[in-house]
């Protein structure tokens, strides 16, 4: 079902044609995948006491299970957006797929650990590149490194795009539209509910 009242579907005809509501969960979800894993970097936006928002680049760890709608990121808790994190949990996280132009955006909630199983699941020896070996015996830069913890945002909604025709035909499309008054679009809308993260979330833990 769309997110559009009749009256945003007739004010904004592009986005009215673009969202797909025939789609089962598991799809949205394959699809969301396929943008992620192909954009490979995404940008974590928090907030600050002072009302200022940051982001900055973090790619999300693997591995993925089929349903899984949950980003997890490893970093370290001596880095600012843990301290914006703590004043408000809400965030996004987009991703952009440059080859494409496939994009998707994650409303959601983070949630911070230092759960050791988390940390060894998705530990990747990149992260000691990031945080280094201080030398002292304790911060070493590696999975037991006190400094290293998880971000998990949890959405409350994703959006998606996938582009469906290639940059040529998209052109062409934009170019016919605008002569002719018509609005087009060369791709899909995808989004995933609330309720549909809650459905997948109920799959994973099964």
């Amino acid at each position: 079902m769309s997110d559009l009242s009749p009256e945003q579907a007739r004010l904004d005809p592009y986005s009215s044609l673009a969202e797909n509501t025939n789609l089962t969960v598991q799809e949205k979800i394959a699809g969301l995948h396929t943008v992620i894993k192909n954009s490979k970097t995404g940008m974590l936006v928090t907030r600050d006491a002072n009302g200022n928002l940051h982001s900055r680049a973090m790619t999300p760890s693997t591995p993925y299970s089929d349903t899984q709608l949950n980003l997890v990121f490893l970093a370290n808790n001596a880095s600012h957006k843990f301290e914006e994190i703590e004043n408000d949990a809400h965030v996004n996280v987009s991703f952009y797929d440059t080859s494409s132009t496939d994009w998707a955006s994650y409303s959601g909630r983070a949630r911070v650990t230092q759960d050791k199983d988390l940390i060894h699941k998705h530990w990747s020896s990149m992260i000691t590149g990031y945080i280094g070996d201080l030398k002292d015996g304790v911060h070493k830069g590696d999975k037991d490194d006190p400094r290293v913890a998880v971000i998990e945002v949890i959405p409350d909604e994703i959006k998606y795009w996938i582009t469906k025709h290639s940059s040529a035909l998209r052109t062409a499309q934009v170019a016919f539209g605008a002569a002719t008054g018509k609005a087009t679009s060369p791709g899909e809308l995808r989004i995933i509910s609330k309720e549909e993260v809650q459905l997948a979330q109920g799959l994973q833990s099964k």
